[in-house]
């Protein structure tokens, strides 16, 4: 039986999008319960090595894979890599996402396949190869994070991240369902406000004067707790659902 706070030793862990703020926060924090982690990154190879030197620092097994996760054959290669390393995948969270700011009416076709493509497009490919791996071993954790654009309207100059970030959720309902037999659940984790420095794609936080009932915005270990219990084993029972961390500023 593995110890007290080691209750994921011997599990693999692929975290996407895993260099910075919510990712990097995941990775530690299934790091700590025992999980060895995969750090996919898809072009921060300086930055992933330094979160897989800080996890290896605290004792902890990791790797660094550098794959964009909307290429199929870079996919397979990241899960086939992350299995012959260390012996099998068992979690995936599906953590990589880009967002940017543009009014629908200057939106071009590409814009919204590139958005799509990485959230919702890439949670598909790294799920589909993921999963027979646990179907194989009868055990698994998908955490899929979406987020609160689709649910506030506030969120305006997002069309394609509402778009892609509600198809995220659709697809955990329907994984779910699909292997609640097989000892996999699928779950979704949808982070409200989070403070702290953002990507320079993703534009300044809408409305920052909008109050978040408890006071403050979150911060990425918020996320990451909430990752890390549907990740656990004794979160069998617990699937197809949506877990919002937001402070209490949307109440589903």
């Amino acid at each position: 039986m593995a110890e007290a706070g080691r209750r994921l030793e011997g599990r693999v862990a692929l975290v996407t999008g895993a260099v910075r703020r919510n990712g990097r926060a995941i990775a530690h924090a299934l790091a700590r319960e025992g999980a060895a982690i995969v750090i996919n990154t898809r072009r921060s190879r300086d930055e992933a090595e330094g979160v897989r030197a800080e996890i290896a620092g605290r004792g902890g097994r990791a790797m660094v894979c550098v794959a964009d996760v909307t290429d199929e054959p870079a996919v397979e290669a990241m899960v086939t890599e992350a299995v012959r390393r260390f012996g099998g995948l068992d979690i995936l969270v599906n953590n990589a996402a880009d967002r940017g700011l543009v009014p629908f009416l200057e939106m071009t076709a590409a814009e919204w396949r590139r958005i799509v493509g990485i959230a919702l497009d890439g949670t598909f490919l790294c799920s589909r190869a993921a999963l027979p791996h646990m179907v194989a071993a009868g055990w698994g954790r998908i955490v899929n994070v979406s987020g609160m654009s689709h649910h506030m309207p506030t969120y305006s100059g997002r069309a394609h991240v509402s778009a892609a970030k509600a198809g995220v959720e659709g697809l955990t309902r329907a994984l779910a369902a699909e292997f609640a037999k097989r000892g996999i659940t699928v779950n979704c984790v949808c982070p409200g406000r989070i403070g702290g420095e953002r990507a320079a794609s993703a534009g300044a936080m809408p409305d920052p004067e909008l109050a978040v009932p408890v006071g403050h915005m979150g911060v990425p270990e918020d996320v990451a707790g909430a990752v890390h219990y549907l990740c656990l084993p004794g979160t069998g029972f617990v699937t197809g659902h949506t877990l919002h961390v937001n402070g209490g500023q949307f109440l589903p």
